[in-house]
């Protein structure tokens, strides 16, 4: 471990899976994870992860390489997360959901010499890797495979009869004979990985909008853990975190995964959300910690299945991703105490580009509005817009973020990099957020909202401006625009906006065609919830498509049924 002179905390040299075993020495015997009832310690974690990062190097991958890993929340994906990082080699994290034309984009964009997906995604890579001339091998791996012996029976003749087989063939690497191969391999495997290398690969939208690949290195992965132990000031060894964010996003990634190992916690492995399967899971696991979305709560709260779950197991409840509203912290922090937790219910902001979180209320202190106090050696300053200039307090203009876990740059955009990363008058290196926002006289951070066009969805990232590009393409599209509008569970839903080609009628056919389009080409947490068909687009004084028009009228629309309800 080393204090940098400018810091005030301690943050290793080295690579995150180092981090991780130095802080474990203590706690081998552990549990690291419980996947469905399928426990692994530290130790047997340790030896997974060294098993696959032998196998990796057998198959020929290199240290600096790409390996694309397109899992949910499963044992093989934090094996392979951190596998690769033990012979040095960089996670591209994706969305399993993505669709075939965005996993080519993933996999030509990061340039990846290898994938790990499950049986049931693998026809979409299988369909793209011609188009994809760095893609060697697809490992091939099953939910069944994570489960204890009973479990997998039980898959088997249920979910898993449903999956088509995967047949063997040329660059097809099964998950288990990968593994086997790494129980066999005797070479050497472990390399030499420091703080500033590449650890990984997350996506968000950039300054623009346009999807981007974010190069995150080991340092602030293992700056965000220490961090968010400080601020969080609750972490404790072996208690239990309810990993439900997925590890493609910075958030599940960086505080559910990365932060509860480095600190001992045991990872309850959540593979698919769905508000029924939680509960069970917060009444059978009884954890200590639970981090998600506002959707996430806002589903909480409206089941039944709440009712009488005891939560005095409840240390830390953390909200991010998204904008938490004044009105649902007050409905969680009740709903928290009627159930026995004595702790208030804490919201955190940041910006994959800084891994996740690096601002968060305090423990028993709460300002309404505000999203809380910087993390510490993490800097914030509100800049007039546009500019470098630093803002009044209270004066609204751009959030700007400077410390260990501010991102390495975008990958294979220099431009995008300088617009978000520039060096001040003070000689420090800034990252611009595109967010507006305000300072008060305490420090207190309050966020306004996105100077950049995107929408948030259940906590998912949305760029109006790949979908558009998306659905003109389609043959009988003219053109089309996408927003976002008002949803009370999801926060924002997607709704698109077509114009046909001349001579073209929006009849049954073509809707369907176009629909049918979209679900082939759309992640689904993206998918457009309706389609609606114009003869034309509202545009500015400029020529260009007023979709802040479009949106205002939904406004109106939502509150005119919202009028009409109350008078039924």
């Amino acid at each position: 471990m080393n204090i940098n002179e400018k810091w005030n905390l301690s943050y290793p040299e080295g690579s995150m899976i180092d981090f991780i075993r130095e802080r474990a020495e203590g706690y081998m015997d552990y549990d690291a994870y419980d996947f469905l009832g399928k426990r692994r310690t530290y130790r047997e974690f340790f030896r997974e992860i060294d098993t696959c990062a032998k196998a990796l190097t057998a198959l020929g991958i290199k240290k600096g390489e790409r390996v694309t890993v397109c899992l949910p929340n499963m044992p093989q994906a934090l094996i392979m997360f951190y596998g690769l990082n033990r012979m040095g080699a960089i996670p591209n994290m994706v969305h399993p959901l993505s669709a075939e034309g965005e996993i080519e984009f993933y996999l030509n964009e990061s340039e990846s010499v290898a994938a790990i997906t499950l049986d049931m995604f693998f026809e979409k890579f299988e369909k793209v890797r011609e188009n994809a001339p760095a893609l060697k091998n697809i490992i091939v791996t099953s939910m069944g495979q994570a489960l204890s012996p009973l479990k997998r029976i039980g898959y088997m003749v249920t979910q898993g009869r449903k999956i088509p087989s995967v047949m063997p063939g040329p660059g097809i690497v099964f998950y288990e004979e990968f593994m086997e191969v790494g129980r066999k391999y005797k070479g050497e495997f472990i390399q030499n990985v420091k703080k500033d290398d590449v650890g990984c690969i997350l996506y968000s939208g950039g300054t623009t909008g346009t999807t981007k690949g974010i190069l995150l290195t080991n340092l602030n992965f293992n700056a965000l853990a220490v961090q968010t132990a400080e601020a969080g000031d609750c972490l404790e060894t072996g208690h239990k975190m309810l990993a439900v964010m997925p590890v493609f996003h910075g958030f599940g990634l960086g505080v559910g995964i990365h932060t509860g190992l480095c600190y001992g916690l045991v990872e309850i492995l959540v593979p698919k959300f769905s508000v029924k399967t939680y509960a069970q899971l917060l009444k059978k696991y009884q954890p200590n910690y639970i981090a998600g979305v506002p959707t996430l709560f806002s589903a909480l709260l409206a089941t039944r299945k709440m009712e009488k779950v005891d939560l005095s197991c409840l240390e830390g409840v953390f909200s991010g991703g998204d904008t938490l509203t004044p009105q649902l912290k007050k409905k969680v922090d009740k709903f928290l105490k009627e159930r026995g937790a004595k702790i208030q219910f804490r919201e955190g902001y940041g910006t994959t580009e800084c891994v996740t979180a690096s601002c968060l209320t305090p423990k028993d202190i709460y300002k309404e509005g505000s999203i809380g106090l910087p993390f510490k050696d993490t800097l914030y300053k509100i800049v007039k817009v546009g500019t470098v200039k630093e803002a009044d307090t209270l004066e609204e203009g751009e959030i700007c973020i400077n410390g260990p876990t501010v991102m390495k740059s975008y990958l294979n955009n220099l431009k995008e990099t300088e617009d978000a990363l520039k060096v001040h008058e003070d000689g420090l290196t800034w990252l611009h957020t595109g967010d507006l926002g305000t300072v008060d006289e305490e420090g207190y951070i309050y966020f306004k909202q996105r100077i950049k066009r995107m929408i948030i969805s259940s906590g998912y990232s949305i760029y109006p401006s790949r979908l558009e590009n998306i659905l003109d393409a389609h043959p009988l599209v003219r053109t089309s625009t996408v927003i976002g509008v008002p949803d009370p569970y999801k926060g924002q839903k997607v709704k698109a906006y077509i114009v046909l080609k001349e001579g073209i009628a929006s009849d049954d056919d073509v809707k369907e065609s176009i629909y049918e389009y979209s679900l082939k080409n759309i992640a689904a947490y993206a998918m457009p919830y309706e389609f609606e068909y114009r003869d034309s687009l509202p545009q500015t004084l400029v020529g260009k498509v007023a979709y802040r028009q479009l949106e205002e009228e939904e406004f109106l629309k939502s509150r005119e049924e919202g009028e009409a309800c109350l008078t039924c």
